[in-house]
């Protein structure tokens, strides 16, 4: 087994799970948030289909005090609210949004060292 084929297979694993848990955080946390007239407009600035889903995620799963700067800045409207959505959010929503973060976070970064590895090796 070839350094490609391992760093290829682990990245396809977590590319795969982190698509999964986008779809079931975005049906079950973001879905309810977006109906919910009380959040509907901390989710932040929506780029593109699906974008609130990634600032949910970001908002529940970045450390408390940085998200608080980001809050408090002057370019706050693109992210979503932390404080707001720790209110309407479940320890199980939570959950869900740091591992659907950290599976996003964990397959792009597997994906740079691979790129890495890749020209150190050879």
């Amino acid at each position: 087994m070839t350094i490609g084929a391992l760093f290829g297979g682990v990245w396809l694993v977590l590319f795969i799970v982190s698509g999964i848990l986008f779809v079931v955080f975005g049906e079950v946390t973001v879905r309810r948030l977006r109906k919910d007239p009380a959040t509907r407009r901390y989710l932040g600035f929506e780029f593109c289909s699906g974008w609130d889903i990634v600032n949910a995620g970001v908002a529940l799963s970045w450390p408390r005090r940085l998200k608080r700067r980001l809050d408090n800045g002057v370019l706050s409207d693109f992210h979503a609210n932390t404080e707001i959505l720790l209110q309407h959010t479940s320890r199980l929503d939570r959950i869900l949004g740091r591992a659907y973060y950290g599976t996003m976070v964990s397959s792009c970064l597997w994906i740079a060292l691979y790129g890495l590895v890749k020209n150190w090796v050879e």
